[in-house]
């Protein structure tokens, strides 16, 4: 655990008893706070006064005498209206902030020359993180990974000199954190997203530049006109930018060539990494990811060595394009985390001849933006309640059948993807929709295909993703 002793002897009210808030509640006392705690869930409240934190209505206390205010990124902050703690926080004039700024400011306390790399964007975070984490992790580096992946970062490691930290960072976070100062801050790419927590793109984008204004390097992608408007802003402010490019050559930057990842200087160009024949990071997305990744480590001192190994023994991430086994010429693909139409394309986009199991709860729009991906796909196998409506908008483009079951649609898949003989077939589970019609989440969904694929006779299971 990181201890916040940055706010030792001073009062903290804090908003938010899920699993990091109270993470977060723990390293407040044990850094010397002195803090008090509620939330809106009575059951919640009682789980944290049972864990031995100091609980109040918030509603009921001297706020003069409050130095900060730690707030859930999951509350509203601003739109569509700020939560009743916000109000009074900002009545009294305390400071709002999160659990990413306590980390930010321990860091700076403590040992302000760790590595840092903080990632974010619309689409790529979670993989852009665990891949920049493997690279660091196989080179041999001390390497902390959480934040909005895997650990609350305050359960993490206490900063120290050699210790490198990579941390994914969403928008709900980095709003809340507004002295972030990464080593390498990395911004993806932007798309409308979560406006119902920001209000307008336009808010929202800006939220997303807080992370890369403050780093020392600014890795931003330039494939989208948000990126590469706040790219320029920041060159303009002086800021040291790397523009990054899955589809353009670059004038100065890193780009992809197809699988080949492109340095370029004054125009000039040579290859520092290659994707070629690396599962887990196939397509144009994964080749953002990579770039970003690649960028970050050579900023935090790794050499080109160090980081090509780290690419190809990546396994993925799971739910995410995982490969979970293969027979013969066929390919077993576990994309269960698509729980949308945008989510479902990269993996579309990555195959060449598809066996595709689809459907489930479905989503505004189902799948026709993935109609240019139709003839990729061989067949699809429909499950759930969106197979009528799926099998309305595949009509003659696309051969289905309405399988019902992830179950059956895995056994027919393999079945047909078997008998293909023109070159690797891919059965693919990437479901443009949620889960919630026959699953818990799409991790649940995911393991039953992962099961299903398994119990396959003569298949040969790929396994070691992150979850």
């Amino acid at each position: 655990m990181i201890r916040a002793t940055s706010f030792a002897g001073k009062q903290v009210a804090l908003f938010g008893l899920g699993g990091s808030g109270i993470a977060t509640a723990r390293s407040l006392a044990e850094g010397g706070a002195q803090v008090v705690a509620w939330d809106d869930n009575p059951e919640s409240v009682a789980r944290a006064a049972a864990d031995g934190i100091a609980t109040a209505d918030l509603r009921g206390i001297d706020w003069s005498a409050v130095a900060s205010f730690v707030l859930s990124p999951g509350v509203p902050l601003t739109h569509p209206k700020p939560h009743w703690t916000v109000e009074l926080a900002r009545g009294a004039g305390v400071e709002v902030i999160g659990d990413i700024e306590l980390f930010a400011r321990e860091r700076l306390a403590t040992a302000p020359t760790a590595p840092f790399v903080a990632i974010t964007g619309t689409n790529g975070k979670s993989t852009t993180t665990a891949l920049t984490a493997h690279i660091l992790q196989s080179a041999g580096r001390d390497t902390q990974m959480g934040g909005n992946i895997g650990r609350a970062v305050m359960t993490l490691d206490p900063p120290e000199a050699g210790r490198h930290y990579v941390v994914e960072c969403s928008s709900y976070q980095i709003d809340l954190a507004p002295s972030v100062n990464p080593t390498a801050g990395i911004l993806l790419n932007l798309t409308p997203d979560h406006l119902d927590r920001h209000g307008t793109m336009q808010h929202y984008a800006s939220i997303k530049e807080r992370l890369v204004a403050g780093s020392d390097t600014a890795i931003v992608g330039v494939d989208d006109v948000y990126c590469a408007q706040i790219a320029d802003r920041l060159e303009r402010a002086g800021k040291d930018v790397v523009r990054i490019s899955k589809r353009l050559p670059l004038t100065d930057g890193y780009f992809a060539d197809g699988t080949d990842l492109m340095e370029a200087i004054d125009g000039r160009y040579s290859r520092i990494a290659f994707l070629e024949g690396i599962g887990s990071l196939r397509g144009q997305h994964n080749a953002q990811n990579a770039l970003a990744a690649v960028a970050a480590c050579l900023r935090v001192g790794l050499d080109l060595g160090e980081i090509q190994a780290g690419l190809e023994s990546f396994p993925g991430l799971a739910h995410r394009m995982e490969q979970v086994g293969r027979k013969g010429h066929v390919l077993f693909v576990n994309d269960s985390k698509a729980t949308n139409a945008d989510a479902a394309a990269p993996a579309l986009s990555s195959f060449q001849r598809i066996y595709w199991i689809a459907g489930g709860l479905p989503k505004e729009g189902g799948i026709e933006p993935l109609r240019s991906f139709f003839p990729r796909i061989a067949r699809a196998y429909l499950i759930g309640e969106a197979a009528p409506a799926f099998a309305a908008t595949l009509g003659e483009a696309v051969p289905y059948e309405i399988a019902g079951t992830l179950a059956a649609a895995v056994e027919h898949a393999a079945e047909d993807a078997a008998k293909d003989d023109s070159g690797e077939a891919v059965v693919l589970l990437s479901p443009a929709c949620a889960s919630f019609d026959q699953f818990k989440n799409f991790e649940v969904r995911g393991e039953a295909f992962r099961q299903a694929v398994n119990a396959i006779d003569g298949v040969s299971a790929i396994g070691g993703a992150r979850p």
